[in-house]
């Protein structure tokens, strides 16, 4: 046996087996042995049931042998029951007004209990406990060697994710044979001995050991440490290089009019936040260097992103760019000299045609006073403004013309879907690139562009998801930070209400007041169709299909409702979108696809059903969607939980100060297994564990900097180059 060696070489396995194996991407030996557990049960805190007594709080460990649902004989309460076994005995666990739990239970499931041991006629129970399936655990808990010892007090078993077909146990003795058999004995560590003696992480060979049989607590958080630290290293040894590969590209010098740029901001109704004044500041300073741009701007929905790109898109195509000094020039104590080419062009690509439309009609209001041409182009046609028969409004054109015009330099502000990037879309000197969230441009997309010319364009990416500063210092790595973290003077605050089951009448009746005056209102549902009553956490989730057929028939039938989901087609959904900002459609039910959406600005109140459900982050982005007029805006978050911690979190909604705030929260209180959005990224739980903390992830930074600096190609180091390869494979945030 060697790490290279296929599992099914080294052990029988069934084709049920073989099957959960490809499923979890297991083949080898190596990927086994980095197969970590997902947490540790400790038996110091379990009981058998021969031994609980009366009003104490205990936590059993067993399998469940029955399950009902029923109501009680005089209160008719709806209860949910089930009975669970261990080697001492059995007991029976009931949950009063909580029927489901009993549904979510199977028999045959190991379950762990943890409640309060209550005396009933018929005997004792544990009443309402809070339940955690377990699988199998390698060692019976309840074997004599460990009940009564002092090493009950050592042993902590490992817990790996599983899989239909695989089980815990199962990966526990096929790791324990593994190291048994002496296979890490030779392995090589790839981190530099420098760094895992600065930062006191143990060596790969006692890592692997204590995160699979760790002796004693400290051990695992060794391990866990050591492994969060490397994978958040890899991933910043990628950043930091794609940073300095992309660098190397010549880029346009664009030196800011700063007179003009007061003069066009003159023209908008409202002064400039401190913090878009910064932001201003920061891109023109990147747009005058020999280097492309990259930047990410962060601000939450309405913070005023937009007028942050317009100033860039006046500064790019009001502005000559400005070059390098010659030789001549450098010797004189000349700076350098305006390069004698004009037309420069900016791209900017939204997620979706209505947005792009709306950006167009934004992009005409701010630009009309200047000579300038403003072009549209998605999959369902071409416009351009100002039109030769209106100068005041837009025309529509056909693609060739549009394209023939980009090509020339005479259209130099070309807005769109993703469908300027196209090949067949040619600009004559593309200078600035600003994307929507939805289509960051990631390394290679923006290399792609890069190549296209002689000058690389500048990129300004912009998002109003709010992301924790240590999970954006990680995954963005390549990119520069910028924060939009106030909004414009005159925004009235949104309010925002926890709604419980009882107050739902007395909610409706608020909002039909504010549709009474002709606002419209968003309803957001976390499922698209009624759930599986046997699928966990799906039993109480309203279905958007559900819902909006409950409210057209009981609650506001006088209204219009549409229906917005992912599953629709594309046309489908900008069809709603259209009718809802056009006041067609009063309500619109949805799935969280609202989040990054079309500007409604009538649409002043919003419900969230199951809010719980839901990140503080996506919450809040959900929130925005509402406070886009003058109007007071209003968000209803609905809940039936009776979790004190879920109840803690939304309160959080109505107090915190921005998204920021809100993110870095999220990521404390829910974890970042369950961070909204990080699963699209391929970080393990285990990476994202150790982005909660900034001292580790700047210590990861900080090295893969340093040592990109000295060795960019990491040819002094072949082992961390073959597995930051092999690691970042796995990765995907473009």
């Amino acid at each position: 046996m060697d790490l290279n060696s296929p599992i099914e070489k080294v052990f029988r396995l069934a084709e049920e087996q073989k099957k959960a194996l490809k499923k979890l991407k297991l083949e080898t030996v190596r990927e086994l042995l980095f197969y970590f557990p997902s947490r540790y049960s400790d038996i110091r805190e379990l009981k058998l049931i021969k031994e609980l007594i009366p009003g104490e709080t205990s936590t059993i460990y067993g399998q469940i042998i029955k399950t009902a649902t029923k109501k009680g004989f005089r209160s008719k309460i709806p209860m949910g029951e089930v009975v669970i076994k261990d080697l001492s005995g059995q007991i029976k666990a009931i949950w009063f007004h909580q029927a489901y739990a009993a549904k979510m239970i199977k028999v045959g499931q190991s379950l762990k209990l943890t409640g309060r041991v209550t005396e009933g006629k018929s005997g004792i129970y544990l009443a309402n406990p809070e339940f955690e399936q377990l699988p199998i655990i390698p060692i019976d808990i309840h074997d004599s060697l460990f009940a009564h010892s002092e090493k009950k007090h050592e042993i902590r078993f490992p817990i790996y994710p599983e899989t239909r077909g695989l089980s815990s146990k199962w990966i526990y003795h096929a790791i324990q044979k593994i190291i048994k058999a002496g296979v890490i004995e030779n392995m090589e560590d790839y981190i530099p001995h420098e760094i895992l003696k600065k930062y006191s992480l143990p060596s790969l060979r006692s890592a692997l050991i204590w995160i699979h049989m760790p002796k004693k607590e400290e051990d695992a958080t060794a391990a866990r440490k050591r492994f969060a630290f490397e994978e958040v290293f890899f991933i910043q040894l990628e950043r930091q290089h794609d940073r300095m590969e992309f660098a190397k590209n010549k880029s346009f010098r664009i030196k800011a009019d700063n007179d003009d740029i007061q003069k066009f901001l003159s023209r908008f109704p409202f002064k400039p936040t401190p913090a878009q004044e910064k932001a201003n500041l920061q891109i023109l300073s990147d747009l005058e260097k020999p280097r492309p741009m990259s930047r990410l701007l962060e601000g939450d929905v309405g913070s005023g992103k937009t007028l942050v790109a317009a100033v860039a898109a006046h500064t790019v195509v009001n502005t000559r760019p400005f070059a390098a000094p010659t030789v001549a020039e450098a010797m004189g104590g000349k700076q350098g000299h305006l390069q004698d080419f004009g037309n420069l062009q900016v791209a900017y690509m939204a997620p979706t045609e209505i947005l792009a439309g709306q950006h167009f009609e934004s992009f005409i209001s701010y630009f009309k006073h200047l000579p300038i041409n403003i072009g549209l182009i998605t999959g369902s046609g071409c416009k351009k403004f100002p039109s030769k028969v209106n100068p005041g409004g837009w025309t529509t054109i056909s693609r060739a013309q549009l394209l023939k015009w980009v090509g020339n330099g005479e259209i130099p502000i070309l807005i769109g879907t993703h469908a300027l990037i196209q090949k067949a879309v040619n600009f004559k000197h593309l200078a600035l690139v600003i994307v929507d969230e939805q289509h960051r441009f990631g390394t290679n997309q923006r290399m792609k562009l890069a190549r296209k010319q002689a000058f690389a364009p500048h990129f300004l990416s912009m998002t109003a998801t709010p992301i924790p500063r240590t999970l954006a210092l990680t995954i963005y790595g390549d990119l520069d930070l910028t924060l939009l973290d106030e909004m414009p003077a005159g925004r009235k605050q949104i309010i925002t209400e926890i709604v419980r089951k009882d107050r739902r009448e007395e909610t409706y009746e608020k909002i039909r007041t504010e549709l009474k005056a002709s606002r419209q209102l968003y309803v957001i549902c976390p499922r698209i169709d009624e759930p599986d009553p046997d699928k966990e956490r799906a039993l109480q989730a309203k279905s958007v299909t559900a819902e909006a057929k409950r409210l057209k028939d009981k609650v506001f039938p006088e209204y219009e409702i549409g229906i917005l989901h992912s599953k629709m087609t594309k046309e489908k959904k900008e069809k709603i979108m259209k009718d809802f900002s056009e006041n067609k459609i009063h309500i619109l039910c949805a799935t969280s696809v609202v989040e990054v959406g079309v500007n409604v600005p009538n649409a002043t109140i919003i419900i969230i059903e199951g809010a719980e459900r839901f990140g503080l982050a996506q919450l809040h982005q959900l929130r925005g969607r509402v406070i886009r007029s003058t109007h007071q805006a209003y968000c209803y978050t609905f809940t039936e939980t009776k979790s004190d911690k879920s109840i803690e979190r939304l309160k959080a909604l109505k107090t915190a100060k921005n998204g920021f705030e809100l993110s870095e929260l999220d990521l404390a209180l829910r974890g970042p297994g369950e961070l909204s959005g990080t699963k699209q990224w391929g970080i393990s739980d285990l990476g994202m564990e150790a982005i909660k903390n900034i001292k580790m992830v700047e210590a990861a930074r900080t090295e893969a900097q340093a040592l990109i600096k000295t060795d960019p190609e990491l040819e002094n180091y072949p082992l961390l180059k073959q597995m930051v390869k092999l690691k970042t494979d796995e990765f995907h945030f473009e």
